[in-house]
């Protein structure tokens, strides 16, 4: 057995399977394959699965069952279940997370895993975030869920096929607003909210990946699914249409409501993370936060990293610590002394809680020291989180008054995970300990 399989293959033969376990493993998402549902069972029992994947065309008949079954074996650890298999448009009932249409590609797979792997654990952190804030009167807004009608940005020239996929996704219940340049469709994103995105890939089929790659270089845009629409000629190759950012791929070939089915199952996966994100978001405004950063203050960190700990025992995943401690430079020094580190505090701490995922805990421990909780991260990740970080703001030039160049900040950073049988308090000192002895060293 895999012992450090991540993902989950549900399949009584390798048809589709096999091909998608390779491409996964490649794409550096380990996986182990179950041919029913007691073997499903036995892996998510022995392994740290972190989702799973069902072909419903050889899974059996009772594959909601199914879902629900290995949903539950692995509570309070929220799973993720894609399905391999045409969407029916019935979501009322729907055990589920997303249905993709075969063939799965395994770069698609690999996107829609990394963005359904951080909305679980995102909903986590939403239900140990209203325990900790409940604690102190607070209580937070549960995610939205809204009734109205999917927004879809088609984004192409009006050709026959690309209209017939318009008129079927309007059929289906969805708002559809055109936008024939790419000038046109970021003007829209920018100004309005989307569920989703269909481009068309007529005779500019690069205009159309490159908007998809303008998408994920923009962090308010990133999570929006794009389907590209290609005709039924096409030099590109699903690879490059995935590696470019495109969530899903389709082509007049397949009936049109057939593909706007494939389109309202993104949209309905991508508002419920874009729920669960808004919850999180909102805590920032509960009155219980530095006042200065909008970070957790010492005390509720303390508190809610215990319950991080507790929480990441239960649910068998990682959980690391970094402390950022603004560095001892010459020039960082005079800017303590003089009063203008102080002034650059609020900026330096509201960066830290912009640059972090939603998920994640950030919280001010002193004046010039911070803290992040990272859930579901190990060791390496936490680092290049902390440092991805640290080069951010150093890169950011803080005022030092009218005769003095402007000061830029360094940290010391230290991290640590939190290890079997270690109390949250104690890794948050190593942690810590880590930051000095940089320091000092």
């Amino acid at each position: 057995m895999a012992v450090d399989a991540r993902i989950l293959i549900v399949a009584r033969d390798d048809v589709r399977a096999g091909p998608l376990a390779e491409g996964l493993d490649r794409l550096g998402w380990r996986t182990i394959t179950a041919r029913g549902p007691y073997a499903a069972l036995a892996a998510l029992g022995d392994l740290p699965i972190e989702a799973v994947i069902v072909d419903l065309a050889t899974a059996g008949p009772e594959t909601q069952t199914l879902a629900r079954r290995l949903k539950a074996a692995v509570a309070p650890r929220r799973l993720p279940v894609i399905a391999i298999g045409e969407p029916d448009g019935d979501y009322r009932n729907q055990a589920f997370d997303l249905t993709l249409s075969p063939p799965l590609h395994p770069s698609q797979a690999a996107l829609r895993l990394e963005t359904l792997v951080r909305t679980a654990i995102a909903e986590e952190e939403f239900e140990l975030r209203l325990e900790t804030f409940g604690e102190r009167g607070r209580r937070l807004d549960l995610p939205e869920t809204l009734d109205e009608r999917y927004r879809v940005l088609a984004v192409g020239e009006p050709a026959p096929q690309f209209l017939a996929l318009s008129n079927a996704l309007q059929n289906s219940g969805a708002e559809v607003i055109g936008a024939f340049t790419a000038y046109t469709a970021f003007d829209y994103l920018h100004e309005r909210p989307f569920d989703a995105v269909v481009l068309w890939a007529g005779d500019s089929q690069q205009e159309a990946l490159s908007i998809a790659a303008g998408m994920r270089r923009n962090t308010r845009l990133f999570h929006i699914p794009a389907l590209l629409y290609l005709k039924a000629e096409s030099y590109v190759t699903m690879s490059e249409a995935f590696h470019r950012g495109v969530s899903d791929v389709a082509s007049p070939d397949t009936p049109e409501i057939d593909t706007a089915t494939r389109i309202i199952e993104l949209a309905r996966n991508f508002r419920r993370g874009e729920a669960i994100r808004g919850a999180l978001e909102k805590a920032r405004s509960s009155g219980l936060m530095d006042a200065a950063t909008g970070l957790f203050t010492r005390d509720l960190f303390a508190a809610h990293l215990a319950r991080l700990a507790r929480a990441a025992a239960e649910r068998a995943r990682p959980l690391s610590i970094c402390v950022l401690r603004i560095a001892d430079k010459p020039e960082t020094v005079w800017a303590r002394q003089n009063g203008w580190l102080d002034r650059a505090i609020p900026q330096i701490g509201s960066m830290v809680g912009r640059l972090v995922r939603v998920e994640d805990t950030a919280a001010r421990l002193a004046t010039e020291v911070f803290a992040l909780a990272l859930p579901a991260t190990n060791l390496n990740a936490a680092r290049a989180a902390a440092e991805r970080i640290a080069a951010v703001i150093g890169c950011t030039a803080f005022d030092a008054g009218e005769d003095r160049a402007p000061f830029v900040c360094e940290f010391d950073i230290g991290v640590a995970e939190v290890e079997r049988g270690e109390g949250a308090v104690k890794a948050l000192e190593r942690a810590a300990a880590s930051a000095l002895k940089r320091d000092v060293g």
